[in-house]
């Protein structure tokens, strides 16, 4: 079904989408959205939610097991909390994507913002995973804590900027992020380190990129075709010296 959201209150937009969903649709094409909140946010069913225009902050929040494309670029907060499904962005994304993420994908073109992966965690089956296809700004990685992030810098509209930004993987204490053509170690924060792949790893990292080239129409060996580098926190508890020590 379509809902047309031109001129829709995010409130009165997203109560159509649940009534839709609620109702047994298994796809919704929304159309001429301009910044809504909140869109997709809670849903438990697996519906799929195509969007033309760009939404609004907290796309897919909370989401759990619905698939979301996006045709054009969407804003911050995309997958905050969520916990199972997918959402597809063919265009760019902002900052703070995945916060505290639990599960499901998100597979972004272009270029995204900053604090991508913020408190990204998993738990056993659970391993939430980001892609971008372009450039990230700071702080990629913050404090995260499982899942996977990848950074390809491939898909730009800004050629000359940086592949990453500063204090890449500021108390990062779990999980890995996989980076196409290196990292510069200038950038990284100290509690990390950039290390090479080994079998498991080039394994896990073409799975995530066969899905992902799928998304976009992309060629899996063109995207594999330059080495990548893993980067992993050097510690468990990289703050531990700042706090009381932990009981023997």
């Amino acid at each position: 079904m379509k809902i047309d959201a031109q001129g829709l209150y995010y409130k009165d937009l997203n109560q159509k989408i649940r009534e839709a969903v609620a109702g047994g649709a298994t796809t919704i094409e929304l159309e001429h959205v301009n910044g809504q909140y909140f869109i997709a946010d809670g849903i438990n069913k697996p519906v799929t939610i195509t969007i033309s225009g760009v939404p609004g902050n907290d796309l897919a929040a909370f989401m759990n097991g619905a698939t979301v494309v996006v045709n054009e670029n969407a804003q911050d907060n995309i997958g905050n909390t969520m916990n199972a499904g997918k959402v597809v962005v063919h265009g760019h994304a902002g900052d703070v994507l995945g916060y505290g993420m639990r599960g499901g994908r998100l597979h972004i073109r272009k270029d995204v913002g900053y604090r991508v992966g913020i408190h990204m965690k998993s738990y056993q089956e659970n391993k939430p995973v980001v892609i971008a296809g372009g450039k990230a700004g700071d702080f990629f990685g913050e404090y995260m804590a499982g899942g996977v992030l990848v950074l390809l810098g491939m898909f730009t509209d800004d050629p000359a900027k940086p592949k990453h930004g500063y204090l890449f993987g500021t108390g990062m204490h779990g999980g890995v992020i996989y980076v196409r053509g290196g990292v510069d170690a200038s950038r990284l924060a100290k509690e990390v380190g950039a290390y090479p792949l080994e079998a498991a790893d080039q394994a896990e990292l073409e799975g995530l990129l066969a899905d992902y080239c799928k998304d976009f129409g992309l060629n899996l060996q063109e995207v594999m075709s330059e080495p990548f580098v893993k980067v992993l926190p050097k510690s468990k508890r990289p703050y531990g010296n700042m706090y009381c020590p932990m009981p023997k």
